[in-house]
This record gives structure tokens, sequence and C-alpha cells, in this order.
């Protein structure tokens, strides 16, 4: 792009309700976020069982100070890889029940990193239409041939596999798919990927730390065990923290040691985060009372859900997503509901498909049965009553791309 276009270009985004701007929290994050002096009931955060402001965790990061500083100072094969971030990935294996865990500063980094490593060119990744961006880039920068399919379509994923005569196979997967908040379907994922001998990279962002066992994650909930899964767990949103990790036989995590470009050329995560992080996993062990308080809000939030008149239907997950369509719409109601003292974010393309746009609620073991009550009753006043836009019309269709993030 040259430098004469990047002024249209933001104006066509403004024009089209797709300009994003951020909002400066004042405070830690919670239930309640102060923003601009004022204090909202915020449904829009991933820290779904509240452990971002925990004292267990801040608690251990302190004591991690004193012990290793801030900083870890170079790259794990380096000397960055400290005592703590050992025990970090020791714990997370045991944690996820496979043998051997190896932890990333994000994320977006643990997919960069995992895909590349285990498929290049002549290979084929096959990709769910609606997986999260870093698992749309890790499959390009592989150079492997993508293959889409149609979102959890395992008929059309069966077609794709039988058709392949590609060296090496890699399906790629959200466990739970961060703007809908359905599940995918693990376990015909698995027997594919069985029958046709082929990977399975499961991204579980938004599973690891609420679904399964002690929330020990979607291979959990579903029963699953395979050699075939490269598991990649996100420690930034149930956990509370920062950072990711991906976890399989200990033979696959060592190449991915040796291979990954994300883990071998970056800064190792500073030392404190990993102590709070493993302060985190006890927190989520022991105070089980988050998981089941959190599963009764979803339920709660499921019934209002299906009440109101918009596309879509109740998640089973954290993520309850209220599907109006036009852009100007989400961002009006968005705008409606912080007067009223709500914080529930308005999603549009590109993150998700054109036509699609949202009000994406994210519910936390924080929040009060009131607290859901408080945001269904506002809506029901908002919508679906036709309601006046203080924001330009929509110009178009947003920026529809090959799997929405």
């Amino acid at each position: 792009m040259r430098r004469s276009e990047v002024r249209e270009r933001l104006r066509e985004l403004e024009l089209a309700g797709l300009l994003r701007s951020r909002q400066c929290v004042e405070g830690p994050q919670g239930p309640r976020l102060q923003v601009d002096g004022r204090t909202f009931l915020a449904f829009c955060s991933n820290d779904y069982l509240g452990l971002a402001n925990h004292p267990a965790p801040a608690r251990a990061a302190r004591d991690a100070i004193e012990r290793f500083g801030i900083g870890a100072g170079a790259s794990a094969h380096i000397s960055g890889h400290t005592r703590v971030h050992e025990e970090l990935e020791e714990r997370l294996a045991r944690f996820v029940g496979l043998p051997r865990a190896l932890h990333f500063s994000t994320g977006y980094m643990a997919n960069l990193g995992v895909l590349p490593s285990l498929i290049g060119p002549g290979d084929a990744v096959f990709s769910d239409r609606l997986n999260h961006a870093s698992l749309i880039d890790a499959a390009r920068l592989s150079r492997a041939e993508v293959l889409v399919y149609p979102h959890c379509d395992v008929e059309a994923l069966e077609l794709r596999l039988r058709q392949s005569d590609h060296r090496a196979k890699l399906v790629a997967t959200d466990a739970v798919f961060s703007m809908d908040g359905d599940l995918a379907p693990l376990p015909k994922l698995l027997e594919l990927c069985e029958r046709y001998d082929a990977w399975l990279v499961v991204d579980d962002a938004h599973g690891f730390g609420v679904l399964g066992h002690n929330g020990t994650g979607s291979l959990a909930h579903w029963g699953l065990r395979s050699p075939r899964i490269v598991y990649i767990g996100t420690l930034g949103k149930a956990a509370g923290v920062f950072g990711a990790f991906a976890a399989a036989d200990a033979e696959v995590i060592e190449w991915i040691v040796q291979r990954a470009r994300t883990y071998m050329f970056t800064t190792a995560t500073p030392p404190p985060l990993a102590a709070a992080l493993l302060a985190a996993l006890d927190v989520i062990e022991s105070e089980t009372w988050r998981r089941t308080h959190l599963a009764a809000l979803i339920e709660r939030a499921g019934t209002r859900v299906s009440q109101l008149k918009c596309l879509g239907s109740p998640s089973a997950s954290a993520i309850q997503p209220l599907i109006v369509g036009d852009n100007t719409l989400a961002l009006t109601l968005m705008e409606r509901l912080r007067q009223h003292g709500i914080w529930v974010p308005a999603i549009r393309p590109p993150t998700v498909p054109a036509g699609t746009a949202r009000l994406r609620i994210s519910l936390s073991a924080g929040h009060t049965q009131e607290d859901v009550e408080r945001l269904f009753q506002t809506l029901e006043t908002l919508y679906p009553k036709p309601v006046e836009s203080t924001f330009p019309r929509q110009s178009g269709a947003g920026n529809e791309v090959e799997g929405p993030r």
C-alpha cells in the first residue's frame, strides 16, 4: 500500500462500520472494569475463571521476581529456560495427561511454531472454515497446500482426506470456536485422522481450564488420547496469566523444540509469569467451585439467549454470541449497552464473516446470576426493537476472509 492510500483506506473502514478503537482500562481485570472514570459491568474478557486478578498468582509472581528478576534475558535455547519454566512444562503435561509439554510466549506463536514443524511443501493442511487466525496463518507459513473444509463438516473433511495423495496430512481445528462458542466434533476428527494417517492439531484456547475433569480441557471432555494429537492450550484466558503450550508425545515435542522458529528465535517468557501460571494451575485444581459456578451461568445465559429473537443458538461454552448481522446495528447496540453501564464488544468482519456482525458475551466465574440477569434485561429493552444508529451507515459487505478472525 502506498502512503497516499492510508487515509483513504481508513475512511473506508469508518464508513463500513469496521474501524476499531481501543479502550484504556484503568484497573485490574474483573467482572467490573474502570474506563474513563466509569465502572462497567463487563462481559468482554476471556478470563473465564476470574483468575486474572487472583491473589495467589500475583503473589507467586512477586516472589519469583525476588528469585529470578524480571526478564529471561535470552531465548530458551540460550539461557532463558529457567527452573521455573521447567517446572511449569512438567506440571502442564501432568495436568492435561500428555507425556510432555512445551511452553510458548503466546497461543499465536505456539500455532505458528507447531504446524510448520510438522508439515511443509508437498504436504496438506485441512483447516476448518472458522479456525482462528493463528491456525490460518500457521497453515500458510508451513508452505503446505491448505484445504479448507466447511465448518465442522465431517463428511466434507473425509472426502478431502480420501482424495488427498499428499506426503503428510494434518487436520487443524479450534476445540471451542471463539466467535460462536460451539465445540468441534473432536472424536470424529480423530477417527478420520486415524483412518487417513493424519496429525490432529487441536487449539484449545477457550476450552483449557473450563472443559473436562478439573478443567483439564477438551481432550478430557471428549475422553480422547492418541499419539496423533498435538494439543495447544492457551494460558492467558481461563488460566488468567499469559502464554501457551503445546503437549504431545515426548518425541513430537522434542522435534518441535528443535524446529519451531517461534520458540527458537524469541526471548523466553519472563520467569515471574511462569511462576504465576504454576499458582494458577493450583487454583484451577483446588477451587472447583469456579467451574461449577461458571457452568450455572452458562446454562442461565443460554436460556436467556434463546428468548431473544436473534440468529444463532445458545452455546454450551462461556461464549454466547448474539448475531445481529449488520455492522452498524452491532455497534449501536454496543454503544447503547455502554450507556447503561454494560460492556459487551461488537465483533465485525474480518473477525467474523460478512453479514454476521454480533455482540459477543463472555462469561466469567467472577460474574453473579444477578449480573447475567441485568445484562439480558437491558438487552430486552434494546433488541429487537428498532434503534437509531449514531454511527455512519454501512457502505457494503465486510472483508470476508478464508477463515475469519
